[in-house]
């Protein structure tokens, strides 16, 4: 465990090798290895580290790395304190976890990466392979930090990668727009996130996660109060809001679809988008002493869980169906955390990683038998043509539908049971929640892979304009296509593994009432608790129901799973028409979820357009007012010195040349009169006597 800081450096060396040397020096297959064997190494350490956290008596080790901030004098809640942040790393029950889900599916969709992009040029798939590396090398940071600084770095690290593999295929406007958008929305989230740690600095005195847990553990509960605790707890969520996609910063999650499916897999199915939940999960003690806020989480949860249900009923995209679907899946894990069942939470993060990469990576394998076609409607008996992707797809599908006994059914079940003795209202949302995602689910297997097949026909000209168009004219599949095709080894291998967890992960929480013991609840107990408030509680009892009452609701929520599937075999597979009839008479309803509820609609007419028209408004008051007063300034300022140039000139100048050209003539008459003769200085001075002896006479006399 003292080794664990190797976990996220072994992927960050992976993305510089290849960043610095591999653009200019790699070959495909070297670049490719890099990557791979990066995260293979960081795979096998978490391995290592789980199994030694799991012998440790005390489930949980840091390692401080570096003194990273000193610290500062700063001002706190109760004075001035030390505002230091090391550089460390926190391994227990919720961070192996994590490091186990982020290098395990990770280290899949790498080999899987290895042949779905070998048609990218060599410089575009090292980059690509970059990319990936440096994705996990942020996301391990974050779910290793120790204090929220660390987790911070890790967070923003995680934003600067979506951007960059959302928009992988920049030459094409609608990636780039996409990664753009991903981008600001994150910004907007990360903005209120910022802030909750300034609170919880100001508050608490320290950023470190466990002190923080202790310190708030021995704060009054704000029960029927919106406090300091419960505006921190706002503020963090508002950051998990943006990165998890939900009510209102979803809609960047959906568009992010544009970026190359193994990104789709890795950054928004199994890990970035579970930040927010994991961070939530992280700061459980601060939210469970606010139980306003945790209202407010619960339903945002399962409003976002419903909205973009039902948003994936009517999808054609085969990515995006899966994109609204992890964006419902994302809110039924924040539902768990807002009823303070985190690790059901947690446990549907983990089984939610597998089944939703696998469906994510099995659209890809549709997508390049394909040549590069998403729209379900052009496609239609695949499973004859790629036998391995139908039978993965499927368990995947039962598994996110909540079929016993795949693992969604576990973490599903778990949350809908804690909901139910919570909030009954909040339980019926997710029950509807559950039918509508077995019904699209069901949906998308049934277009794709049953009835006719209904895609371009193929030749010996081959098909190649849609590869062109998806992949932005880079690298794209621009070989003849044959047809539809089952994918080469290294993409069903990812396929078939991810398939065997789908199965069995559920079974670490087999739940009471089915005569287990929910192991992994117990199991990630402590990363929720405060160890001096987790000590006290040890005869605390919490609500439940019996074990029959379970069981009904467990059937409860698998028939109504049946029932959406039974419901979308008879619309899509026995009679197809009839689908087609319901959308034509309920054609306002279809309409609007077609268009997503017009919500980017929405936007673009309010915030964006708002944004650009107050944008235009301060360029005019910069150009015309600003600009104009410094432009006026200058303009006043050459007059005047024009003026003065010409005062200077033709006055000041003038009135001094006019003295001395007075003085220059004068000089010239009085120079005539001093002749340097004696006879006429003589007559001179009679004359001016005789002038002043008249003078007086005419005054005295006269006068």
């Amino acid at each position: 465990m003292e080794l664990i800081w190797l976990i996220p450096l072994l992927p960050g060396i992976g993305a510089a090798l290849n960043g610095v040397f591999g653009v200019r020096y790699f070959s495909k297959q070297t670049a490719a290895a890099v990557a791979c064997a990066a995260m293979g190494g960081a795979l096998l350490l978490s391995i290592v580290a789980f199994v030694e956290l799991l012998g440790a008596e005390h489930r949980e080790h840091l390692v401080e790395l570096a003194q990273w901030i000193p610290p500062i004098a700063l001002e706190t809640a109760s004075g001035i304190g030390a505002f230091e942040a090391p550089w460390a790393f926190r391994l227990d029950p919720l961070s192996g976890m994590m490091i186990l889900v982020v290098t395990g599916i990770g280290s899949l969709i790498h080999v899987y990466s290895v042949a779905y992009m070998d048609h990218e040029p060599r410089g575009g798939y090292v980059r690509f392979f970059c990319y990936l590396n440096l994705f996990c090398f942020f996301m391990l940071t974050l779910v290793l930090g120790s204090n929220l600084l660390v987790m911070f770095v890790g967070w923003e690290g995680v934003g600067l990668c979506s951007y960059l593999l959302i928009g992988f295929w920049y030459h094409k406007k609608s990636a780039s727009d996409a990664g753009k958008k991903a981008f600001v929305v994150n910004r907007i989230g990360d903005f209120g996130f910022i802030l909750g740690i300034f609170l919880v600095f100001f508050t608490f005195g320290t950023l470190d996660f466990r002190a923080v847990a202790e310190a708030a553990a021995g704060m009054p509960v704000e029960e029927g109060t919106f406090g300091v605790i419960s505006l921190i707890c706002l503020l963090l969520f508002i950051g998990a809001v943006g990165k998890s996609a939900q009510i209102p910063l979803y809609v960047w999650l959906p568009d992010a679809m544009e970026g190359p499916t193994p990104v789709s897999a890795l950054i928004h199915a199994a890990t970035m988008v579970t930040a927010g939940v994991y961070m939530v999960g992280r700061n459980a003690v601060l939210f469970t002493h606010a139980p306003e806020m945790m209202l407010i989480v619960a339903v945002i949860g399962a409003l976002t869980a419903l909205m973009a249900a039902t948003i994936g009923l009517v999808q054609t995209d085969i990515k995006r169906v899966l994109a609204y679907s992890t964006v419902s899946q994302l809110g039924y894990m924040f539902l768990a955390t807002g009823v303070g069942a985190f690790a059901a939470g947690a446990f549907h993060l983990m089984t939610h990683a597998f089944f939703k990469a696998l469906l994510f990576l099995g659209s890809g394998s549709v997508i390049h038998a394909m040549n590069e076609e998403q729209d379900m409607r052009k496609m239609g008996n695949m499973k004859a043509y790629m036998p391995v992707t139908f039978a993965t797809m499927g368990i995947g599908t039962l598994a996110i539908a909540g079929i016993p006994p795949f693992s969604g059914f576990f973490s599903k079940d778990e949350i809908l049971y804690r909901t139910f003795l919570d909030n009954t209202w909040l339980w019926g949302l997710a029950v509807v929640t559950a039918g509508m995602t077995a019904f699209y689910m069901a949906r998308l297997m049934f277009m794709t892979f049953y009835g006719e097949y209904r895609g371009p026909s193929w030749g010996a000209a081959g098909h190649a304009d849609g590869g062109q168009e998806a992949h932005g004219g880079q690298g794209a599949h621009a070989h003849a296509w044959h047809g539809p095709h089952e994918s080469p080894r290294l993409m069903t291998a990812p396929l078939q593994a991810l398939a065997a967890g789908a199965v069995i992960a559920g079974f670490i929480g087999v739940p009471a009432a089915l005569g287990g013991g929910n192991r992994i609840e117990h199991f990630l107990e402590p990363s929720f608790v405060a160890e001096a408030a987790h000590a006290e509680e040890g005869g605390h009892e919490e609500a439940h129901l019996s074990h029959a009452a379970e069981l009904g609701l467990m059937g409860l929520s698998v028939l109504i799973a049946l029932g959406g599937i039974a419901l979308a075999h008879r619309l899509y597979v026995r009679r197809p028409d009839e689908s087609e009839r319901l959308a034509a008479d309920f054609a306002g309803a279809h309409r609007v979820l077609t268009n997503k509820y017009y919500v980017d609609e929405l936007y673009d007419a309010t915030a964006v357009k708002g944004t650009m028209s107050s944008a235009r408004g301060l360029w005019t008051v910069d150009r015309n007012v600003v600009d104009g007063a410094v432009n006026g300034t200058g303009w006043l300022t050459r007059a005047s010195a024009w003026v003065s140039d010409v005062v200077d000139k033709y006055v000041v100048d003038g009135l001094v040349n006019l003295v001395g050209r007075i003085c220059t003539e004068g000089s010239y008459a009085f120079r005539r009169a001093q002749t340097g003769l004696i006879q006429n200085y003589a007559v001179a001075t009679l004359f001016g006597v005789f002038a002043f002896v008249t003078f007086y006479i005419a005054v005295r006399y006269f006068g």
